[in-house]
């Protein structure tokens, strides 16, 4: 069962952005870039390897290299349950 992105956050999962650098496959010569952005875990990056995993197998574009950014949204310390609301008019 998968996790609402609410209970990642909880969790401790953070916003990771990455952009790689890849050769074309008819061009060697010629870089090219793609931008990739998922919910991860700091600082081992699971999804991160596993999708550069995917990358070196089933992709024909060499990987030249990979620059990524990992930022948490939430702490479980700054998140907290409202039971009421007030209106002013």
């Amino acid at each position: 069962m998968e996790m609402t992105e609410t209970e990642m956050l909880l969790k401790g999962y953070g916003v990771t952005t990455a952009e790689f650098f890849y050769r074309m496959p008819d061009y060697r010569n010629v870089l090219n870039s793609y931008v990739w952005q998922e919910y991860d875990i700091a600082p081992d990056h699971p999804k991160l390897f596993e999708f550069i995993e995917f990358w070196q197998r089933e992709l024909e574009g060499p990987l030249h290299s990979v620059r990524f950014c990992h930022r948490k949204l939430i702490a479980p310390g700054e998140w907290r349950n409202v039971t009421g609301e007030f209106t002013l008019h």
